[in-house]
């Protein structure tokens, strides 16, 4: 697959890449994993949060919710958001909310996410929250008695919080790596490939050691040609990193005994070895490269891109997992967008004759659309409703697509534009492209630019 580039980045100037785990480095099965989740959070809600027991027979929808989506706790919606912050799509529940209800609830104002009344799920850990909260909203409204929606929110948060925190979780996911996790043997082959071209490499994770040994020795020591494990290709390895903690300020770094398990304390600089915690500007000093010499790849637009941009110079790339089948989609349906787009040019056309008639009768003409020219305007919304319609099934039911809110960029892509150099959809894409691929982004038509 291949990479998309959203501003230069010479990677022959690259010195250090580093990477996230969960989701990058090492690929889950969404439905698997996420559905797990799900499953324990609601147990839990009925178990210690004293939820009714119906609430622990809810089955997980992977379609109720995708990556980028924002929760609107104080009416209980989930949104779709524009780049400009706007809603363009809003479910209440399990059921769609109607323009009219829509536009009365938020106009036109620009949802701020610094507002702790809304939430956004930008990583693909968060579907399982989206789903449970939509669910037990639904619940609510059919006259099941539940919290109200800043209380079911936050519930839903701890409780999923805590299976990550517990380990109710990973000792799952540790009993049966094979069924939770997807192995691909090309992020072996690329990693080696990095290291043979001498770029230093490093893991960044918020998972502990323990884990994070038993993943890694699973996912990917099968697959080395040169190496006998992954301790021998990462140069540094930092777990419990607590980002975007970890990019915030100064935090002390422990070392990991990898024989034991055991750490003890650390103060300065690192430049190899395992660790938990600490901070990025004494990986910079240890290693004595400049930040701008770092790439780092993860998949939490936030945690692992957005945080690191705002506060450190490092270079920055994201994997975003569910595009890889939205490229399917869009190469299938190419022909029916090719042709809204060509109904669209002709219904402008039309509509700017109207608003020129309407203007000159405005003043005193008599012009006006003939009835052949009317009737066409019908036929072309029809026609685009029709062709909507019918591209619709090619993507995510109730969402579309990641990237897109209607006709408009998603809040989610103005991030991923706006801070990730490139993205791609699994981190063994870069395997197709040299260590010394001088990354260009194609030139962007701006509106005035564009043909009339």
């Amino acid at each position: 697959m291949p990479v998309y580039v959203n501003r230069l980045l010479n990677f022959k100037r690259i010195k250090v890449v580093g990477f996230d785990m969960d989701y990058t480095i090492v690929g889950y099965n969404i439905s698997e994993f996420e559905g797990l989740t799900h499953s324990l959070a609601a147990d839990r809600l009925v178990k210690h949060y004293d939820y009714p027991g119906n609430v622990a027979s809810l089955e997980f929808d992977r379609s109720r919710a995708i990556v980028g989506l924002v929760v609107d706790k104080r009416n209980g919606n989930l949104l779709k958001l524009s780049r400009f912050g706007k809603v363009k799509l809003a479910y209440h529940g399990l059921e769609e909310i109607d323009y009219r209800e829509r536009a009365r609830l938020y106009r036109e104002r620009v949802i701020d996410l610094r507002d702790p009344d809304f939430q956004s799920l930008d990583t693909a850990f968060a579907i399982s929250n989206g789903v449970l909260f939509a669910q037990l909203v639904q619940l609510k409204k059919e006259g099941t008695s539940l919290p109200d929606y800043r209380h079911l929110a936050g519930d839903v948060n701890h409780c999923i919080d805590s299976l990550h925190k517990d380990g109710t979780l990973k000792s799952i996911l540790k009993s049966d790596f094979g069924r939770y996790v997807v192995r691909d043997p090309k992020t072996a082959a690329m990693l080696e490939r990095l290291k043979a071209y001498g770029k230093k490499l490093m893991i960044i994770t918020n998972s502990d050691y323990s884990y994070t040994k038993a993943l890694l020795d699973y996912a990917l020591d099968p697959y080395w040609k040169n190496f006998k494990r992954w301790r021998d290709v990462f140069d540094l390895v930092i777990t419990f990193a607590d980002k975007p903690r970890f990019f915030e300020g100064k935090h002390r770094f422990l070392k990991i005994d990898p024989k034991t398990g055991c750490m003890s304390n650390h103060e300065g600089p690192v430049s190899e070895g395992l660790w938990q915690g600490g901070w990025f500007e004494d990986i910079q000093n240890g290693l004595d490269i400049p930040g701008d010499e770092f790439l780092y790849l993860g998949d939490h637009i936030y945690g692992d891109v957005v945080s690191i941009k705002k506060r450190c110079d490092w270079r920055t790339a994201l994997v975003l997992g569910g595009l890889e089948g939205e490229l399917k989609a869009i190469e299938a349906t190419k022909d029916i967008q090719a042709e809204i787009d060509r109904l669209m040019t002709r219904k402008n056309y039309l509509e700017k004759k109207s608003d020129e008639a309407e203007m000159d009768r405005h003043f005193g003409g008599n012009t006006r659309l003939t009835e052949e020219q009317i009737a066409e305007l019908d036929r072309l919304n029809n026609g685009i409703s029709e062709l909507l319609d019918e591209l619709k099934p090619h993507f995510n039911p109730y969402w579309g697509e990641i990237l897109r809110a209607g006709s408009e960029e998603s809040r989610y892509a103005e991030q991923v534009e706006k801070y990730a150099c490139i993205y791609m959809t699994r981190v063994s894409d870069l395997y197709d492209h040299s260590p010394r691929t001088y990354f260009r982004p194609p030139r962007r038509m701006l509106a005035h630019e564009l043909p009339e």
